[in-house]
């Protein structure tokens, strides 16, 4: 009878089991090709002070923004590698080309000049600079998925580029080959101890460093949309299943100079669900700019078909030694959210 009791119990025991889904803006980023894979193999103390937030804060599946791309993934290969050595394990990696420093030959900024690096399909100093980078506990279904780095700006449903006297800006050249995404949008499935779950990340752009005619506003605006729309299953079949919305969005629902009421459309729709995770001390900052002061711009966003176990943002109290490591390794704060199906 025991033995019986326990069996009915086990599918009960597997549907409660928590995963921490969590996105870090690292600002690992480098000014050169290289340069990354060379101080996390020399224990830089920022990167060793990154590792030790993320083995601080034990996310399952991390969503990474500011991490270099090279081709064979040394970059990445090197972090996971310094993870597991101090006790933090991702066997699972997925990292594709981001639009960063992909030259478009043409004048994308409007600066009269061409293969600057704003006049690359995402901003950046060289190929793979500031990319995106998936680590997980557990299996990535490599095969299915989904990159839409390349899908240009003007083909996404409802787009508003920039215009200045009635003409496209910089020009109608520029707008035809110019993609939306800034770094890129992936839909990455993870087999959790629930389940298929989609991980749906992204780094959009900030809607400044511009002119009056809003281009990076507009972009980020429309990078933030995109989530919708696939969801819609406007940019081809919606994904089925569980989802969460990883990553950095750029803007704050009430603070941002950007189209602010974007952010607030995406994390109000009901197909997903805000945790609104917050600091011990009651704290929804997820980065600290000196200019502008402390914003909430980085989102972790459960599909609502998912249960909301827990949800925080990691940054220490005062006087904690490692509030001192969490500033040393990025401006952003890890945000995480544990989830489990209901």
């Amino acid at each position: 009878m025991i033995r019986a009791l326990i069996l009915l119990m086990l599918p009960l025991v597997a549907q409660a089991e928590t995963v921490r889904v969590a996105t870090y803006n690292t600002e690992l980023s480098r000014k050169g090709p290289g340069l990354l894979l060379r101080d996390i193999q020399r224990d830089d103390a920022q990167v060793q002070a990154v590792v030790d937030v993320l083995v601080t804060v034990q996310p399952d599946i991390l969503a990474l923004q500011g991490i270099d791309w090279d081709m064979d993934g040394l970059a990445l290969t090197a972090l996971a590698d310094a993870l597991r050595a101090a006790g933090l394990d991702y066997p699972h990696l997925f990292a594709a080309q981001p639009n960063n420093g992909i030259d478009s030959g043409l004048d994308l900024d409007g600066d009269g000049r061409t293969q600057g690096p704003g006049d690359s399909q995402g901003w950046g100093l060289f190929t793979g600079h500031g990319g995106l980078a998936v680590l997980s506990r557990y299996e990535i279904a490599q095969d299915e998925t989904q990159d839409f780095a390349p899908l240009l700006w003007s083909e996404l449903p409802g787009a508003e580029l920039p215009v200045v006297n009635g003409a496209p800006y910089p020009s109608a050249q520029a707008q035809a080959a110019q993609r939306l995404s800034s770094t890129g949008h992936w839909v990455v499935p993870v087999t959790t101890p629930f389940g298929h779950l989609n991980l749906m990340t992204f780094h959009a752009t900030p809607p400044v460093f511009d002119g009056p005619e809003d281009r990076n506003g507009l972009r980020n605006r429309d990078e933030i949309r995109f989530w919708s729309l696939l969801l819609d299953g406007r940019l081809g079949p919606a994904p089925e299943g569980p989802f969460v919305i990883a990553g950095d969005a750029n803007l704050d629902p009430g603070k941002s100079d950007g189209r602010t009421e974007t952010i607030a459309a995406l994390i109000s729709d009901p197909r997903l669900q805000d945790p609104q995770p917050k600091t011990a001390e009651g704290d929804a900052a997820t980065v600290n700019w000196k200019a502008v002061g402390e914003l909430r711009v980085d989102y972790v966003l459960p599909s609502a078909d998912l249960q909301v176990v827990n949800s925080g943002v990691f940054w220490p109290s005062p006087g904690d030694q490692m509030r001192e490591t969490a500033q040393r390794a990025s401006r952003h704060r890890v945000v995480w959210v544990d989830v489990a199906l209901p």
